[in-house]
């Protein structure tokens, strides 16, 4: 159940801000944000080690972002199926992936930042949609944009879990004052009062609305977050701050990418 919050101001100092948040088997290895692809040397992500691909990528040359949720849907044939986790990769170094043929690729959401604005893509049930979103505060899960994808689950339990996140953690960053991170210093200081709502506000990891969460299926596999991202993007800013989750509660844990 991963999430995206998406901040769009057009007059603030930094108009867009993306918090993204990955959830995943924690037994699914991975390696923290580098220069992982030898064919992109100038993108940087986290790679999964499984696929070999990316949930979030970044541009530094064109100062533009692409995250990658999960969504519910008929699956691609097996025969011919693709990861997904190139499409982030794709995103930002073409612009899109409305040129792609997307019929081998599971259902998805893919939330594409830039400095001057952000686009949502989904893709499920043959069906290919774009959103830009507007100015405010907008959330992405794994039932698309606002929880309003045309392909959405079919369990009631997970609706609810969704919900309830998206409501709490919405009207906390409206309650707080939004940040305007610049390109140094630590990330408490560019974050400000968001941080420590970004890093679970105190919810319990199993708690309905957490946003950060742990969960026990009781058959050997557990579900949770495995790290938070942070971007800011501006005329003439891209600002990354990554850590892996669970964050200590001291705040500890985060680095600044170089970018």
């Amino acid at each position: 159940m991963c999430t995206a919050f998406i901040s769009i101001e057009p007059a603030a100092a930094v108009p867009v801000l993306l918090l993204s948040v990955r959830d995943e088997y924690l037994g699914r290895a991975w390696l923290p944000p580098g220069h992982h692809w030898p064919g992109r040397p100038e993108l940087l992500g986290g790679l999964d080690l499984a696929a070999g691909g990316t949930w979030l990528a970044v541009d530094p040359a064109r100062r533009t972002a692409a995250c990658l949720l999960n969504g519910f849907g008929p699956l691609a044939p097996a025969d011919t199926r693709l990861s997904r986790g190139e499409l982030p990769l794709t995103a930002v170094r073409e612009g899109g992936i409305g040129h792609l043929d997307l019929g081998p690729y599971d259902p998805f959401h893919l939330v594409q930042v830039r400095p001057d604005g952000a686009r949502v893509t989904s893709w499920g049930g043959g069906r290919l949609t774009e959103h830009e979103l507007p100015t405010g505060l907008s959330v992405v899960l794994n039932d698309g944009l606002e929880g309003m994808a045309d392909n959405r689950t079919a369990s009631a339990r997970i609706r609810d879990l969704m919900a309830a996140r998206a409501d709490h953690f919405r009207a906390r960053f409206l309650a707080t004052p939004r940040p305007e991170p610049d390109a140094t210093g630590p990330t408490g200081r560019a974050w400000g009062d968001w941080l420590p709502i970004v890093t679970g506000d105190g919810l319990a990891l199993d708690g309905d609305a957490a946003l950060i969460q742990c969960r026990d299926f009781g058959d050997g596999r557990i579900w949770g977050s495995s790290s938070i991202s942070l971007l800011a993007l501006g005329p003439e800013l891209l600002r990354y701050d990554f850590a892996t989750a669970p964050v200590p509660a001291d705040g500890s844990g985060w680095r600044r990418v170089a970018v």
